[in-house]
């Protein structure tokens, strides 16, 4: 069967505007729906932008035809999951079918602006879970139209239910880059989203989250398994090359990067990164046959949907010669 290949909109990179027709004109070259990044800051300085999310996804929504949700959004910080479950609702009332819902434990980068304390990584995936299944209990009740109230380690919820709530809840994906998460995610949510990574670690976490599933009594053969993948594509090996060291070095940083807090620090740290350091992490070519080979290779690892981003700024070229060499041979 034809694979479910996506486009990953990174919108701390382009205008909101701008990015709302690079999703279209995705979709025109057979793309099959939208990832969106959900950033309070770009990366870098110089990517730009950062507009919200939401704004821009339901934009995306009226020019296309695809699946289309944030990848990822962070509930707990800047909006309670509460009302991040009002936004995905809300966009599942205008898009029925189409819309996905992806959570993730968040980086200071985003989440620190509104001068919470920042926990440690065990601290902020225990409250993204508990996000989780406040999120899910909120959709469950609104569609039963009764109210629901929440009283978890992290968040609280009066009595309440969604008021404009879709017939069918939107899927629930969670972000996952280790085997502990990637297992309670098979366990509690509707689907994974992980990044490209080398294949026996990605295998791993797939697994975890098979057992994960198993152990709630589901089939995750029948659950989603998405991936995001950066790459870097241009006419010449030379341009892919300068594009990674220049638009997207946070593909070739060793260090974590959920701590930093300013684009200003993360420039600082890229500017460390040498051309070696995307072996593995980022694959860099002007042969779309490669990043063909490359993108297979992650559909027989089990993945069924993934969303790609080409880090040049040309992105009008590299979904065109895409959508005409590497997406017709790409097969489940």
């Amino acid at each position: 069967m034809p694979a479910h290949i996506g486009y990953a909109a990174m919108l701390e990179r382009f205008p909101p505007t701008e990015a709302v027709e690079l999703a279209a004109l995705a979709e025109r070259h057979g793309f099959a729906g939208t990832m969106a990044s959900d950033h309070f800051q770009p990366w870098l300085p110089a990517h730009g932008e950062s507009p919200f999310v939401w704004s821009v996804l339901a934009a995306i929504g009226a020019r296309t035809a695809g699946d289309l949700g944030p990848g990822v959004t962070t509930p707990g910080f800047r909006m309670h999951p509460a009302v991040v479950a009002q936004a995905s609702a809300t966009l599942a009332s205008m898009y029925p079918g189409r819309h996905w819902l992806g959570l993730g434990s968040g980086e200071a980068l985003n989440e620190h602006v509104v001068g919470q304390y920042w926990p440690e990584a065990p601290e902020r995936i225990a409250r993204m879970f508990e996000a989780v299944e406040l999120i899910k209990r909120l959709f469950q009740a609104s569609i039963a139209g009764r109210d629901v109230r929440f009283a978890g380690q992290f968040f609280k919820l009066e009595s309440t239910r969604l008021w404009t709530m879709p017939a069918e809840p939107p899927e629930v994906f969670v972000a996952a880059s280790g085997p502990v998460t990637a297992r309670r995610a098979g366990r509690t949510a509707d689907g994974l989203i992980t990044m490209g990574a080398p294949d026996e670690r990605l295998a791993a976490l797939l697994q975890r989250f098979g057992e994960g599933a198993r152990e709630a009594g589901r089939d995750p053969e029948r659950m989603s398994r998405v991936l995001q993948l950066h790459l870097s594509w241009a006419p010449t090996d030379e341009q892919a090359m300068r594009n990674a060291l220049e638009e997207w070095p946070m593909a070739g940083l060793r260090a974590p990067r959920a701590d930093l807090r300013s684009p200003y620090d993360v420039e600082q740290f890229a500017r460390t990164v040498r051309p070696e350091d995307f072996a593995g992490r980022l694959l860099v070519s002007a042969d779309p046959d490669r990043h063909r080979a490359a993108i297979q290779r992650y559909l027989d690892l089990g993945f069924d949907r993934i969303y790609l981003h080409n880090v040049g700024r040309d992105q009008a070229a590299f979904l065109e010669v895409f959508g005409r060499d590497v997406l017709p041979a790409l097969r489940t």
